[in-house]
C-alpha cells in the first residue's frame, strides 16, 4: 500500500510510536482506563476518540484540578502494573532488530515507566532514545515528542520517519516537517493521513545503506 512519497526516499532514523504499533495492549488499556473511571467515578465518553492523547490531557477533561496529580499517580500505577496480555505486534520485533540502535527511537504519548513497561511485558528491547509525554511541554498532536526523539538521535526532522497508528500521531508528526508510515492497526485507514500505510509492520522491509534507510512495502 506503498505511496510514490515513501518509494526511493532514504531516512537517516526511524521513530516509533509504542502502543498498537509495536505493541498490541488494546485489551490491557480497556482493563486499564475501565478500572480507573469506575474509582473515579467518571462515565465513559463513547462520543470522542482519545487514541493518541496523553495520560495528562484525558484526566483534564474527567477530573477537576485539584484531583489530577492523584488521578495520574493512580494511572501510572494501574499502566505499569496491568500488563499481562501485552504482546509485540507482528513484524515489530523484526523491525527493531533490522534497524542500528543509534538511529531509532520510541516517541509516544504515555510515560517513560509505562513505554518501558509495555514493551518488556512484549519482550521488546527499548531503543536508547525514549521520549515521552515526561520530556515534552506538549503531547501529540503537537509535534514536541519528535522533535525531541529527533534531537536526541542527532537526526535532522526532515531526514526522519515516523511509525504510528493514530490521527494525532501522524499529526504530530506531520507538524514536525517528518514523513509517515501508518499501521492500521487500530484507526480506520480513512482517517490516518500517511505518505503510505499497511496493516502492520510485518509488511514492512528495512534496508540499510550508506545512502540511509529505505523502506520497502
Amino acid at each position: 500500500m506503498a505511496s510514490d512519497s515513501l518509494q526511493g526516499r532514504h531516512f537517516d532514523a526511524v521513530i516509533f510510536d509504542v502502543d498498537q504499533t509495536l505493541v498490541d495492549s488494546a485489551r490491557t488499556l480497556g482493563e486499564v482506563w475501565g478500572r480507573w473511571m469506575a474509582e473515579y467515578d467518571v462515565e465513559p465518553d463513547t462520543s470522542r476518540s482519545w487514541h493518541g492523547w496523553t495520560s495528562e490531557a484525558i484526566i483534564r477533561l474527567c477530573l477537576p484540578e485539584e484531583r489530577v496529580a492523584e488521578g495520574l499517580r493512580r494511572i501510572e500505577e494501574l499502566e505499569t502494573t496491568l500488563t499481562e496480555g501485552i504482546t509485540a505486534l507482528p513484524g515489530a520485533a523484526e523491525s527493531l532488530a533490522a534497524l542500528p540502535p543509534e538511529r531509532v527511537a520510541v516517541g509516544t504519548s504515555g510515560t517513560a515507566a509505562v513505554a518501558r513497561a509495555r514493551l518488556a511485558a512484549a519482550g521488546l528491547d527499548c531503543p536508547p532514545v525514549l521520549v515521552s509525554a515526561d520530556d515534552v511541554e506538549h503531547g501529540k498532536p503537537a509535534p514536541d515528542v519528535f522533535l525531541a526523539a529527533a534531537h536526541g538521535l542527532g537526526a535532522d526532522p526532515t531526514r526522519c520517519l515516523v511509525v504510528e497508528d493514530a490521527a494525532a500521531g501522524l499529526a504530530a508528526a506531520r507538524a514536525a516537517g517528518m514523513a509517515t508510515l501508518a499501521v492500521m492497526t487500530s484507526t480506520p485507514p480513512d482517517q490516518l493521513d500517511a505518505d503510505a500505510r499497511v496493516r502492520d509492520l510485518s509488511e514492512v522491509a528495512w534496508r540499510v545503506d550508506e545512502a540511509g534507510i529505505a523502506v520497502e512495502l
